[in-house]
C-alpha cells in the first residue's frame, strides 16, 4: 500500500493577553497589548506583542506574509480579533519583471518593507501563523547574509531595501529602530514561546570577501608555520626536549608541505586546456554597429509612419469605444471587483489597439497614484497548439511560475478562490477568443467564472471578429458567465480611414487628396480593414519611389500609383485563380465563407461545408452534386492551395481552412 507524507494541519486557540490598554468609543473596539496562540496538543504558548514581527498564513504554504504588528484589537464580544500591520515582500512577491531593478540576485532569506496604500493593513488575527525574527542589514548585506546562513535558523529574514511597487530604495533605520522598541503600554512580561529559541552568532571574523563570483585564492604555505617549526628545532638542547621538538617541527612541516602539495594540485586544476560552457546561457541580440538609417525622402518617411506596427501618438475615430472601455476597467480596479467584457468586430476595426491604448493610460495613471497599481496579462489564442494552454501562460505571466496546464488550472483556481490580504487587481486580455474553443468548453468556463469569485479580483477583456459568438459556440453555463457587457465595434467608413492616414502621416506631405480618398473608398467598401489600407498605401508610396527618375526628387503618390497598388493587392495569383475556378469551386468557396461565419470559427469540416454547399446550389438553382464529387472539388482546391486541409483519410471528416483571406475571395467572386 502506498503511504502519501501529506502536511499536518494544526487547531491555533487565540485568547488575549492580559487586560485592555484602550478602548475607541467611534469603532466601539478593544485594544490589548498582546495576543496568546496555543496549539491543541502541545504544552507551550506563543505571545505575539505590538512590534513584533509575526508569520500571517497566505496562497503558499512554504512562505506565508511577513508583517510588523502595529496594533491589536478586537469587538466588544471578543469574538472578532483584528491585528493591523505593517507589510514586508518576500522576492516571490515581487513581480518577475521588477526583480531586475534591484541589481543583484536577491537572497532567499530577504524581505523588503512594504510601502504602498493599495494593500489592506488589518487582517484577522486568527490567520496569525507565529513570530518572526527580522533583522536590519547595512550596505555588506549579502556578504553577511551569506556568513551568517547557517548560524541563523531560518525563521530569521533579513531587511535592507523598501519596495513600492515602482522602486527599491534604502529604508530608514528609524522604522525598524520603532520595531525594536514597541511602546511601553504594549511590553507586557513575555512568557516561553514555542518556537526554539536561536542560538547566538557570533559575529564573523574579519577576512576578505569577494563581491560576485569571484575564483577562489589558492592555498599557499604559511611562512609563520615554518618559521615555527625551525625556531622549535633549534631551541631545544636536551634529548627529551629534542625528541618534542623534532616531533612537533615534522607535524608543523608536514602540514606545511601538505599546503604546498594542495596548492601545486590547485594550480593543475584551475588551467584547463578549454574554457567550459557556461551553465546559464542568456541569448542576446547583438547592439548596432551603426545607427538606424534615418528616412531619406518625404516617401521613405511616411512609408514608415504608415506601418502596420508603429505605433500612433493618437487612436482616432474610436473615441467613444475607448471612453467606454476606460470606465469599465477603472471601476473594476477602484471597487477591487471582478468582470467581464467582449469586444467583437471584422478584423482590422482597431479593437487590440484600443484596448492597449486603454491599458497605457491606465498604467499612467496609476504610476500617477490616481488608481490603485494593477497586474495587466496579454495572451493570444492564435499564439497557443492547444486552448489549455492559457493557464500555463497565465500563471507564468502572473506568478513566473512554470507548470503543467492541469497543475496550472489547479493553481489558479486556488489563486482565485481565496482572499489574500494584499491581492492586486489583474486585468486579463484576451484575444482570438474563438480560438480557445473546446468541446467541453471548460476553458472559456473558467475564464468567465473567476472574475464572479469573492476574492478574484480579475477583470477580463475579451476579443473575438464574430458578434453572435457566445449565441453561436458557447453552451448556456458558459453564456451566462460571461454576462452582458458587449461592445461591438462598427467596420470604419471612407472618412474615419481617410481620418486616421491623415493622422498617421501627421503634416507629412506624401499623397494626393483624391488618392487618399481612392483609397479609404475602395477598402470600405470591401471591407473596413484599416490594416489593408495602409498596406495599399505603403506599397503606392513604394511604386511612386521606383517610377520616379531621380530617387532624391520623388514626387507624390497619385491616382496611377494607387491603382496600381489596388491592382497589384486585389489580382494577385490566388485571385486569379479564384476568377478561373469552376462554377462548382466558387461556390464551395462561399460554403466555407458561410460556414466560418455561422460557427464563429476559421475551421470546419468537410461535412458541415458541404452541407452549406447543398443550400447554395439550391438557392441557385442547379443541380446539387454528390459527397464524392465534392470530394473532389475539394480536392482540387487544396491542389491549388486555395484550401488548406488535412492530410489524412478521414473523407468528410476531414478539417477544412482557407489559405487566403476572406476579402481575397469576396472581391473576386463581387469581380465575377
Amino acid at each position: 500500500m502506498v503511504r502519501y507524507f501529506t502536511r499536518r494541519r494544526v487547531r491555533r486557540h487565540y485568547n488575549w493577553k492580559g487586560k485592555q490598554i484602550g478602548f475607541d468609543r467611534k469603532l466601539k473596539t478593544s485594544e490589548y497589548g498582546s495576543l496568546e496562540i496555543s496549539v491543541e496538543g502541545l504544552p507551550r504558548t506563543t505571545v505575539i506583542s505590538t512590534g513584533q514581527h509575526i508569520l500571517i498564513e497566505g496562497e503558499d504554504d512554504d512562505n506565508p506574509f511577513v508583517a510588523k504588528v502595529l496594533k491589536l484589537f478586537g469587538d466588544e464580544s471578543g469574538k472578532q480579533k483584528k491585528a493591523s500591520v505593517q507589510w514586508y515582500v518576500r522576492v516571490s512577491e515581487i513581480p518577475t519583471g521588477k526583480i531586475s531593478l534591484l541589481g543583484r540576485e536577491p537572497h532567499p532569506q530577504e524581505v523588503f518593507y512594504y510601502e504602498s496604500r493599495s494593500c489592506v493593513d488589518e487582517v484577522d488575527a486568527e490567520s496569525i501563523i507565529s513570530t518572526v525574527q527580522v533583522k536590519l542589514r547595512g550596505r555588506d548585506l549579502y556578504c553577511r547574509m551569506r556568513l551568517q546562513f547557517k548560524s541563523d535558523s531560518k525563521d530569521t529574514l533579513y531587511v535592507k531595501l523598501s519596495w513600492d511597487m515602482k522602486t527599491f530604495k534604502v529604508l530608514d533605520p528609524v522604522l525598524m529602530e520603532d520595531a525594536a522598541q514597541p511602546t511601553p503600554a504594549s511590553t507586557p512580561p513575555r512568557p516561553k514561546s514555542a518556537l526554539p529559541p536561536s542560538p547566538p552568532c557570533s559575529p564573523p571574523a574579519a577576512a576578505p570577501v569577494s563581491q560576485g563570483r569571484a575564483r577562489r585564492a589558492l592555498p599557499t604555505p604559511d611562512p609563520t608555520v615554518m618559521r615555527r617549526a625551525s625556531s622549535v628545532a633549534h631551541s631545544r638542547g636536551t634529548m627529551s626536549a629534542g625528541k618534542i621538538g623534532t616531533t612537533e617541527a615534522e607535524s608543523l612541516h608536514s602540514a606545511s608541505k601538505l599546503s604546498a602539495s594542495k596548492c601545486l594540485s590547485a594550480k593543475r586544476r584551475t588551467t584547463p586546456n578549454t574554457p567550459r560552457t557556461p551553465r546559464h546561457i542568456t541569448p542576446s541580440i547583438p547592439s548596432r554597429s551603426l545607427p538606424a538609417r534615418q528616412p531619406a525622402n518625404v516617401l521613405e518617411e511616411a512609408r514608415t509612419r504608415l506601418h502596420v506596427s508603429a505605433v500612433p501618438d493618437s487612436l482616432p475615430c474610436r473615441e467613444q469605444e475607448f471612453q467606454d472601455v476606460y470606465s469599465f476597467v477603472e471601476s473594476k480596479i477602484m471597487d477591487g471587483t471582478g468582470g467581464c467584457m467582449y469586444i467583437s468586430g471584422v478584423p482590422g476595426t482597431g479593437k487590440t489597439a484600443t484596448v492597449h491604448e486603454v491599458m497605457r493610460c491606465l498604467q499612467h495613471a496609476s504610476d500617477m497614484d490616481e488608481i490603485p497599481p494593477f497586474h495587466f496579462i496579454e495572451i493570444n489564442g492564435m499564439k497557443m497548439t492547444d486552448p489549455h494552454q492559457a493557464y500555463v501562460q497565465i500563471l507564468q505571466k502572473m506568478t513566473g511560475q512554470k507548470a503543467t496546464a492541469d497543475h496550472a488550472a489547479a493553481l489558479l483556481e486556488k489563486r482565485f478562490s481565496s482572499p489574500a490580504p494584499r491581492k492586486e487587481t489583474t486585468v486579463l486580455l484576451v484575444d482570438e477568443l474563438d480560438l480557445l474553443w473546446t468541446r467541453k468548453q471548460n476553458v472559456m468556463y473558467n475564464l468567465f467564472d473567476w472574475p464572479t469569485r469573492r476574492h478574484a479580483r480579475l477583470v477580463v477583456l475579451t476579443i473575438a471578429n464574430t458578434m453572435d459568438l457566445p449565441e453561436r459556440i458557447m453552451i448556456n453555463r458558459v453564456a451566462s458567465r460571461l454576462g452582458l457587457t458587449r461592445m461591438s465595434f462598427q467596420p470604419y467608413s471612407f472618412k474615419q480611414l481617410q481620418q486616421i492616414i491623415m493622422s498617421r502621416l501627421n503634416k507629412v506631405k506624401a499623397f494626393e487628396e483624391d488618392a487618399l480618398q481612392l483609397v479609404s473608398r475602395k477598402v470600405a467598401a470591401l471591407s473596413g480593414d484599416a490594416r489593408r489600407c495602409l498596406d495599399i498605401c505603403r506599397r503606392a508610396t513604394e511604386i511612386c519611389e521606383h517610377s520616379a527618375p531621380n530617387p532624391s526628387s520623388t514626387g507624390l503618390v497619385g491616382m496611377s500609383h494607387v491603382m496600381e497598388a489596388l491592382n497589384e493587392m486585389f489580382s494577385s495569383a490566388y485571385v486569379t485563380a479564384i476568377k478561373c475556378a469552376s462554377v462548382q469551386e466558387q461556390l464551395f468557396l462561399r460554403a466555407v465563407i458561410a460556414e466560418f461565419r455561422r460557427l464563429g470559427l476559421e475551421e470546419s469540416t468537410f461535412q458541415q461545408v458541404f452541407v452549406q454547399h447543398q443550400a447554395l446550389c439550391r438557392v441557385e438553382g442547379l443541380q446539387p452534386i454528390t459527397v464524392s464529387e465534392g470530394l473532389a472539388v475539394c480536392q482540387r482546391l487544396g491542389a491549388c492551395r486555395l484550401l488548406l486541409l488535412e492530410p489524412s483519410r478521414l473523407g468528410v471528416q476531414q478539417r477544412v481552412r482557407l489559405n487566403v483571406s476572406q476579402d481575397d475571395i469576396l472581391y473576386a467572386l463581387k469581380a465575377d
